[in-house]
């Protein structure tokens, strides 16, 4: 029986992330929407001032600090979240919605397994991490943080700069931008978070001719494109001397991004 449950253990000690194909619900394909209206996303900000902080260029979230008060505020974002229909809205206004959903929907669910080490111990017993698990209904559609990722912001967008936008509340992740996304900042955001991700050493770092990128470049190779194209975008935004990709390897942290 030990030797059956050792067997287990180690089998899931090995389990690596497998990153989803990005596969259209065409539901949530939105229209050219003209609306104008703005959605509010005032709490979720209150949220990252106060409990967002910046350690060497890593910012980290001070889960241990949350109050009673400002879990129910962020409860009461998600719940007001939920009660919009984001296809009334217009296309980056939708693209807005759906990140801060995700990042906020990431930021509950530690809170409320906290403490814990790393999001990948959340999820089933079978599971490696809680991606799958349905946690809100938006229009009456119930919704995993996979299904917001993978199945609306991946193919609708078709823009890899999504990777350094949602956060996945770990180490190796892009940084959880300070400032909420809203449909006026959309593309100020995912440039400030590409360049930030892509100049830092969880990013990319490179020692002589080894170059070592985050595994999100491997995970998702096929929003990024071949080696060129990949090269080519990592050039983009990279300060200094350009990056050659001769020889690479990749590496992810999943320790919990929390400031102690």
């Amino acid at each position: 029986m030990r030797s059956l449950i050792s067997i287990t253990l180690l089998l899931f000690s090995t389990l690596t992330f497998a990153a989803p194909k990005a596969e259209l619900w065409a539901y949530w394909q939105p229209s050219n929407n003209a609306n104008s209206a703005q959605i509010s996303h005032a709490r979720w900000q209150q949220i990252l001032d106060k409990y967002l902080v910046t350690e060497a260029k890593q910012t980290l979230f001070r889960y241990s600090a949350v109050t009673t008060n400002d879990k129910d505020n962020l409860d009461r974002y998600l719940r007001d979240l939920a009660r919009i229909d984001p296809r009334q809205y217009s296309k980056d206004e939708q693209f807005a919605y759906w990140v801060n959903l995700y990042n906020g929907l990431t930021v509950q669910l530690i809170l409320d397994n906290y403490p814990v080490k790393s999001i990948t111990k959340l999820g089933g017993f079978f599971s490696f991490g809680p991606w799958d698990d349905t946690l809100i209904t938006i229009a009456g559609q119930q919704l995993s943080l996979n299904d917001i990722e993978h199945r609306i912001l991946r193919p609708i967008w078709r823009d890899p700069r999504i990777h350094y936008a949602v956060n996945c509340a770990s180490f190796g992740c892009p940084n959880l931008l300070d400032t909420a996304f809203n449909g006026q900042n959309k593309n100020t955001q995912l440039e400030k978070a590409a360049t930030d991700f892509i100049n830092s050493s969880k990013g990319v770092s490179i020692t002589g001719n080894q170059v070592r990128l985050s595994s999100i470049y491997d995970w998702f190779s096929s929003d990024f494109g071949n080696q060129s194209e990949l090269q080519t975008h990592l050039n983009q935004y990279r300060k200094g001397h350009d990056i050659q990709l001769n020889s690479v390897s990749y590496g992810y942290d999943w320790s919990l991004n929390q400031a102690k």
